[in-house]
């Protein structure tokens, strides 16, 4: 179970399912940025875009202590939209930590090596949706020693929510919704600098027009890989 607090009191959620939108740009040219710094690493095209990878949903974890196999992982900052047992739709900042020399392998197996971190903040979808577009996405990662902005942009970049809830598959839509119990991470923007690790990762989201920001940091414990 994943529990919440928000400005009204705490939100508890047991996931059912968990799905991360990839290739999920409204820009098609940033999409194709971003398709272009994962085939540097060897990750073949997507076959359609957007396309929802399914993960297990214990891979969610609100932990700020990650264990991860092996020194090839990085993190993505991603909206995360949660709906409720009663349908109500919530948003919170994650990560879509992916093992980047798996990848190359397949997108999928990558994904759902990794755990997914996720803050333990949330705010109702319904009142940011008028602005949804002007909420504004980073990511921080340490390298030699300094913060550096790693990720840096604004909502109104990838699919807009009722576009990415239309082409949901089964079991994760229900009414031209999300499904109560299910989790869906809704896409991220390109990176400055490239793709690369790091064993400390800071995301968040910010509101400006509400004045307020979701974030969550986590730090990743790296397990050695035995041959």
């Amino acid at each position: 179970m994943l529990t919440f607090t928000h400005g009204s009191g705490t939100l508890s959620l047991t996931p059912e399912y968990l799905a991360i939108a990839g290739w999920a740009g409204r820009d098609q040219a940033g999409v194709k940025h971003h398709i272009e710094e994962l085939a540097e690493l060897g990750v073949q095209p997507p076959s359609a875009t957007p396309l929802f990878y399914r993960v297990g949903r214990e891979q969610l974890t609100q932990h700020d202590v990650v264990q991860m196999l092996g020194s090839h992982g990085s993190g993505e900052v991603e909206a995360c939209l949660m709906s409720d047992a009663q349908g109500t739709l919530w948003v919170t900042v994650a990560s879509d930590h992916t093992d980047r020399k798996l990848e190359a392998v397949g997108v999928a197996e990558s994904k759902q090596l990794c755990a997914k971190p996720v803050a333990r903040e949330a705010w109702r979808f319904d009142e940011v949706e008028s602005h949804w577009d002007q909420i504004e996405m980073s990511s921080v990662i340490a390298e030699d020693g300094q913060a550096v902005t790693y990720q840096l942009g604004t909502l109104a970049e990838l699919l807009d929510v009722p576009t990415l809830l239309a082409q949901l598959p089964a079991p994760l839509a229900s009414n031209g919704t999300l499904a109560p119990g299910c989790v869906l991470l809704c896409g991220t923007v390109p990176t400055r600098g490239g793709i690369r690790p790091s064993q400390h990762f800071s995301m968040s989201l910010y509101d400006p027009v509400l004045g307020r920001t979701l974030r969550h940091a986590y730090r990743i414990e790296e397990l050695e890989v035995i041959k």
